[in-house]
């Protein structure tokens, strides 16, 4: 017993210095961005990995043992298994959808009733409506988010900015969700409970949706008073506002399968079913069932065959398929027959699930490598300096968990390295711990769908099938994404976003210290 302990604190012992870590950081910027930018490979799952033997390499130098490290990659995918399991039922949910027409019906009926002047808008409530209910973000953007999809290319609305409103609303609602992990995970890190957590975001997050929706409310009206803005908005002169786009876009969908408001039914039960607080993964397999069921009643050709099909290797239109109404033309029907491809052929499976569950592991090995010997630690160490004022402490908190979203990448991660690094800085200030909590998720949950190594960049990629930097990415069209972090920051040093020990807003405090000052 004496010798195990003395092993343990052996592998304890070694301390990476600043310049190790930063030596491994950017080689791993390095690889990432030459992999990317020079090489403009289609994945960085390679570079990652390459990325983590460079990580593991210095441990070895520094001093960890291979058996010790190996133990930390194994710990930190063992921390993503619930995740990997919800992205293999949520590709099972998106193929049974698409063959049994629940996804085209969502589009079709979309169609009759959108119009690009509030699209936008209404994308990003319905998709924040639908986030808050179910908790997950990645179930919102499987669903609601390839129906959104699908309409904006019949209304002639360029993907990338449709994507950003459906990222925009699903992770506004995942970060102000009782049933989300996150929500739950970053007050346990900051020591308070979910409910007082929720409360105290309302108004940073209010302020910075609100902002968001403005600016997505304004851009068809933007769009019409300036051309240059007109070229990105729409894509091309065909479905322009027109809506003929749109009509024949529905016509096809109607052409390749039987479309029934009963086919609405599947969302609604994931809905409910996670609103009554079962958990994700039960609840989105009910959507499956409920999905396989409808298929065998609406779908001529579904068959208990072809769902276990469309379960694994996705949905794939049947071949020879042309769009040829007359009614339309040429250069339409060109058009809904690119359109009606790129969103229903190939789409969902378990087997499509494959590229991000594979990088979810290698970012996991990463991160457990770089937390797990303290290299993550001297990196954003030295910063603790410059905690001196509340707005600063959260500034620095909101750093290093994007800065960890870039680096470990997983957004559990970066808030629980956020939280254990800064929780007693918050104490000794005597902040309340939900200024903690509501920084935690202000950077760390909404980010994460801004880098495209981290599981959740790697996941919108993969199910929007947009990318999310570059010409067609939806990264700046994110609004809500980018804005929290910086807007909570602003608040904060206003004294809105951080509150004393008993709760109180400092400016509110202030401002009643003033009061009783004049009284």
């Amino acid at each position: 017993m004496e010798e195990k302990k003395a092993v343990q604190q052996t592998e304890r012992k070694p301390q990476p210095k600043f310049w190790q870590a930063l030596i491994v950081l950017l080689v791993t910027v390095g690889i990432i961005a030459y992999s990317l930018i020079v090489a403009k490979t289609d994945s960085v799952h390679v570079a990652l990995f390459l990325a983590t033997c460079v990580a593991v390499l210095m441990s070895l130098i520094i001093g960890f043992k291979w058996s010790h490290l190996e133990q930390l990659m194994i710990e930190s995918i063992r921390k993503s298994l619930q995740s990997i399991m919800i992205l293999l039922v949520i590709g099972m949910l998106t193929g049974v959808w698409m063959l049994s027409g629940v996804v085209p019906s969502m589009i079709y009926y979309g169609l009759q009733i959108m119009r690009p002047s509030f699209f936008l808008a209404a994308v990003m409530i319905i998709c924040s409506i639908s986030s808050v209910a179910t908790g997950s973000s990645w179930s919102t953007a499987a669903s609601m988010g390839i129906a959104f999809l699908g309409i904006s290319h019949g209304l002639g609305i360029n993907p990338a900015i449709t994507a950003g409103a459906i990222i925009s609303g699903a992770y506004f609602g995942d970060k102000l969700s009782p049933l989300s992990d996150t929500t739950n995970l970053a007050p346990a890190m900051a020591g308070t409970d979910v409910m007082t957590h929720v409360k105290f975001m309302l108004i940073p997050t209010g302020v910075t949706y609100v902002i968001a929706l403005a600016a997505f409310a304004l851009m068809p009206l933007v769009a019409n008073w300036f051309p240059a803005f007109q070229k990105v908005f729409y894509t091309g002169s065909v479905g322009a506002g027109d809506m003929s786009a749109a009509r024949a876009l529905g016509e096809a969908v109607k052409d390749n399968f039987n479309i029934s408001p009963l086919l609405l039914l599947p969302p609604v039960v994931v809905i409910v079913a996670i609103a009554l607080k079962l958990p994700a993964i039960p609840g989105i397999t009910l959507g499956v069932f409920a999905g396989a069921i409808m298929g065998l009643v609406f779908q001529k050709d579904c068959s208990f065959g072809e769902i276990l099909n469309v379960s694994f290797g996705g949905y794939t239109m049947q071949e020879g398929y042309e769009f040829a109404s007359t009614a339309y033309s040429a250069e339409i029907r060109e058009t809904v027959n690119s359109a009606i491809r790129e969103l229903l052929d190939g789409r969902g499976g378990v087997s499509a699930m494959g590229d991000t569950i594979s990088l979810v592991l290698i970012a996991m090995m990463y991160g457990g490598v770089m937390e797990g010997t303290g290299m993550l630690a001297k990196l954003v160490g030295w910063i603790k300096k410059y905690v001196k004022t509340p707005g600063s402490v959260v500034a620095i908190t909101e750093g290093t968990c994007i800065f960890s979203n870039v680096a470990m990448p997983d957004q559990y991660v970066s808030i629980v390295v956020g939280g254990r690094m800064y929780g007693e800085d918050y104490e000794k200030m005597g902040l309340y711990p939900a200024t903690l909590s509501n920084a935690l998720e202000s950077s760390a949950t909404i980010t994460s769908a801004l880098v495209p190594w981290n599981t959740c960049g790697a996941y919108m990629t993969d199910t929007l099938g947009i990318k999310i930097w570059g010409a067609g990415g939806y990264g700046p069209w994110a609004i809500f994404n980018w804005l929290m972090p910086i807007m909570n920051i602003i608040l904060a040093y206003m004294g809105i976003a951080v509150a004393d020990k008993d709760g109180v807003r400092l400016r509110k405090k202030k401002k009643l210290a003033k009061k009783a000052q004049k009284s």
